[in-house]
């Protein structure tokens, strides 16, 4: 059997901490990378067998890059610490680590995601999948503010269980992500996006509402539904907004 490190970054996770970490409790090392928690995040993770290091956060690929090296074991999970590992995952898992394939070097796993305590079974987050699972000499994550996955030059597999991921408890705390990842985006847009029109402020946004709500049927998931496609398309137009101010800044 292989041994497992898991990852759980954190920031004021006192909500989910304690229950992302049982979730993982069959672990071999769990590192809580923190930083620097201003509620109980760090006391109540202190209650489990965790190892906890601190470092000022930049964006979620740097803190995840900086964390991978710093694993005991080879094999490494990133668990978020709104994420759960369920019994069917944990088990999967632990029969994959018995004797892992050699050509494999990470693990796509999908997430059951959950929005104000509803499960969307729509709205664009269907098929919402990440790479968790993976070798970690052989894996790291892009370079990028936003969305960045793995890198790998040998081969991904897919797991069969899902994660649970209760990724929203309000509409605020929604915003206030999406309004983070505007600033970011825009910083990772600037490159590679030359003037900003009437069609990154209004066509974009909107397209991307008739996306989730209506191509990946967000209808079906009632108001949570509508609430997820607004706000997608309110965090396109951001994007965009906050580059405009950021190359007002340069001048």
């Amino acid at each position: 059997m292989k041994k497992l490190t898991v990852i759980i970054p954190t920031y004021n996770e006192a909500l989910h901490i304690e229950a992302a970490i049982k979730s993982v409790l069959f672990a071999d090392e769990i590192v809580i990378v923190d930083s620097f928690s201003t509620d109980a995040t760090i006391q109540l993770a202190k209650k489990f067998p965790v190892k906890i290091i601190q470092r000022d956060y930049e964006y979620s690929a740097s803190q995840k890059n900086w964390a991978i090296p710093q694993a005991k074991h080879d094999w490494v999970f990133i668990l978020d610490a709104d994420e759960r590992v369920t019994v069917k995952l944990k088990e999967e898992i632990l029969k994959i680590l018995q004797n892992p394939p050699k050509t494999i070097t990470g693990y796509w796993v999908y997430r059951k995601n959950h929005f104000i305590n509803q499960h969307i079974k729509y709205s664009g987050w269907q098929n919402d999948k990440v790479i968790r699972l993976f070798k970690k000499n052989e894996c790291k994550y892009e370079d990028k503010r936003v969305h960045a996955e793995i890198e790998t030059s040998g081969n991904l597999a897919f797991l069969k269980y899902k994660l649970e991921h209760y990724s929203f408890m309000s509409v605020d705390q929604y915003t206030a992500k999406l309004n983070r990842y505007a600033s970011w985006q825009a910083q990772d847009y600037d490159s590679k996006t030359g003037l900003i029109t009437l069609y990154h402020l209004f066509c974009k946004p909107a397209w991307r509402f008739i996306k989730h709500y209506f191509i990946q049927q967000g209808f079906r998931d009632g108001l949570p539904g509508f609430t997820i496609s607004y706000l997608q398309a309110y965090a396109a137009a951001m994007r965009y907004i906050k580059l405009w101010i950021l190359r007002k800044s340069k001048k």
